[in-house]
């Protein structure tokens, strides 16, 4: 398939992310079978960061066959990564970064021992900056509903500028404005962009509608 040029404009930096659109698509529970479609109607709609996690069935299997399908013009990797052998798996089924609910020192270390992005979960600023020193690439706020807006603006002002923070977990598109002006740079979608029995024409119409509140919110 070929993708707009827009899209593939986007496309800058396959480590960090830099480039994309500040939206990782979660799609937990998503089936091998439907994977490609699901990945293509993302990419299609603008969003190009997307993520598999591993309670999903046969998630490796999706990983590969997603990242087979729209090649460079999305990055492709695994969420509820919680352990080293993991992340190995996830490298060799050519996932490119690594979510994970907690901060596990050893697990962002070896997912930058093979060249992935990480972004650890955390709550509080010690297992914030536990993760920076580790080489986090980015920091998810998880569940971010728990410490809301204000509880992130005060973490913001203390960690570095340059280190991306994205809110994960009981954020919706009409929450983006608040939590931007708290110091989130970005969000992880959940339930809202993908669940089971779900179709891809219901996946994209959920992500043309967070495209559209991202892009009111960052330009």
């Amino acid at each position: 398939m070929a993708y707009p040029t827009s899209v593939n404009d986007q496309i800058t930096d396959s480590v960090s992310g830099a480039g994309h659109r500040k939206l990782i698509a979660i799609l937990r529970g998503v089936q091998p079978h439907e994977a490609v479609d699901m990945a293509r109607a993302l990419v299609d709609a603008g969003i190009t960061m997307i993520e598999v996690p591993l309670n999903s069935p046969e998630p490796l299997k999706s990983i590969s066959a997603m990242k087979e399908a729209v090649g460079d013009a999305a990055m492709i990797g695994a969420g509820t990564v919680l352990t080293t052998d993991d992340v190995a798996n996830v490298k060799a089924a050519n996932g490119e970064f690594v979510v994970s609910p907690n901060c596990d020192i050893d697990v962002i270390a070896k997912t930058k021992e093979l060249g992935m992005a990480s972004w650890p979960g955390v709550l509080t600023p010690t297992e914030c900056f536990a993760a920076i020193k580790a080489g986090a690439d980015g920091l998810k706020i998880f569940p971010a509903s728990i410490i809301g807006a204000e509880g992130i603006k005060a973490m913001r002002a203390v960690l570095p500028k340059d280190m991306p923070v994205y809110a994960v977990g009981g954020v919706g598109q009409d929450d983006f404005s608040v939590y931007a002006k708290a110091g989130c740079d970005g969000f992880g979608l959940g339930s809202g962009i993908y669940k089971p029995g779900m179709t891809a024409g219901d996946v994209t119409q959920a992500a043309i509608a967070y495209v559209s509140a991202h892009d009111a919110v960052f330009g």
